[in-house]
């Protein structure tokens, strides 16, 4: 009996990095039905960030990793990595070439294109329409990516605001064109033996019995705008009598700004602040808290808050990309305007001297994500997208 032939998809992404564009990568690799053979290729992190290639391998993901790939435009290595894309075309044969975020988007799609590849389809994971850049580099990247669109089969946007702005708000392309896929996690590993790595977390960081632990989990990086976290937790400190400890997790470029924000906003001895750098074991970590911020200018659909409340832990955070059609307001978290410490502030003070509030408001997370966002509905959701394309294309 003669085999059928599979459907054959090139996933490129801009670097594996930690973020939900790894993990989206890594799932849509791994976890594809049999119809499908899937060749996942990417950059490395740059300096400052910590690497994903742990995700992958826990998942038996072997990636095709591109030197030439970086983050920033570069004339010299896009055009390398250009040609490199080209090459691995030419020899997968792919039906399909999928690319994540930006840099691979762009690099990706032209090479696709001049390929003549059948489908071509972009995740838009956040975009830099603002918040980036000045005017003018915003109105080159929105023409780049307007005529990426073109070229481009199917446009996924990771939430129904991010469709709004792309299609009505930039016009990158007519909204038609724009399916909407969450993006999707492996959450059990976030809610399972939860009192368990509760203790080890708060036993490693040295938490008491009484002190409630807030974190922040991300890059440090201006566009996290940690000044607003650290401002907001500074107006917290002077409104609580309760002991606290803020955890600023991740690494970056903004690490020494932020230690010197910290020292010069002085806090008091009952609220203590620690920057931990990076932590794999994310899950186990965030058992230990018992509020999770963000305090972005601008965000995709942010991977910590969708975490956090996997693992019943209720979310403050900045009224930023998706951040609305990824929590519950008033249920699971507190969603405040840009640049406002004070109403931040006031939501975090809420969750601290309310335990009944918190604790409520943690139940709630896990019913909320555990389907919605979990990598089994992303796989199913892509490969409909996907045939749906397909057969289109050959009418």
């Amino acid at each position: 009996m003669e085999s059928v032939r599979k459907i054959k998809v090139l996933r490129i992404i801009n670097r594996f990095n930690i973020g939900g564009p790894t993990y989206n990568a890594t799932f849509l690799t791994r976890y594809m039905s049999d119809d499908f053979e899937t060749l996942l290729v990417g950059g490395l992190p740059e300096e400052g960030e910590s690497d994903s290639l742990h995700v992958l391998e826990e998942y038996g993901v072997q990636p095709l990793l591109i030197d030439e790939m970086k983050r920033l435009p570069n004339f010299s290595s896009d055009r390398k990595a250009y040609k490199r894309l080209k090459q691995i075309i030419e020899e997968f044969q792919p039906d399909i070439v999928h690319t994540h975020a930006s840099k691979a988007g762009a690099l990706g799609r032209k090479a696709a294109y001049s390929l003549k590849v059948p489908v071509i389809v972009h995740t838009f994971h956040g975009h830099v329409f603002h918040s980036y850049f000045g005017k003018v580099k915003t109105a080159i990247f929105k023409a780049i990516e307007r005529n990426l669109a073109k070229k481009s089969t199917g446009i996924i946007a990771i939430s129904e605001l991010q469709k709004t702005e792309l299609s009505k708000e930039h016009h990158i392309c007519p909204e038609q064109k724009i399916k909407v896929i969450n993006l999707g996690f492996d959450l059990h590993k976030f809610h399972e033996n939860l009192d368990e790595k509760r203790a080890v977390t708060r036993k490693e960081f040295n938490v008491q019995g009484d002190e409630v632990a807030i974190a922040i989990v991300g890059r440090l990086a201006p566009i996290k705008n940690h000044s607003l976290f650290l401002e907001s937790m500074r107006i917290v400190a002077s409104k609580t009598q309760k002991k606290c400890v803020a955890f600023i997790v991740g690494d970056g470029t903004e690490r020494d700004t932020i230690t010197a924000k910290i020292k010069d906003l002085g806090f008091p001895a009952h609220f203590r602040v620690e920057m931990t750098s990076w932590i794999k074991d994310i899950g186990t970590f965030n058992a230990g808290m018992d509020i999770i911020c963000l305090s972005s200018n601008n965000e995709g659909t942010p991977v910590s808050l969708i975490e956090a409340q996997a693992a019943n832990i209720p979310v403050v955070t900045t009224d930023v990309g998706g951040v609305k059609d990824i929590l519950l307001e008033g249920e699971t978290g507190f969603v405040v305007p840009k640049n406002n410490p004070e109403i931040y502030a006031e939501k975090v003070l809420l969750l601290i001297e309310d335990e009944k509030k918190r604790k409520k408001m943690s139940q709630n997370g896990w019913t909320f994500v555990q389907e919605k966002f979990h990598y089994t509905t992303l796989v199913k959701n892509v490969e409909t997208y996907y045939r749906e394309l397909l057969n289109a294309k050959q009418k």
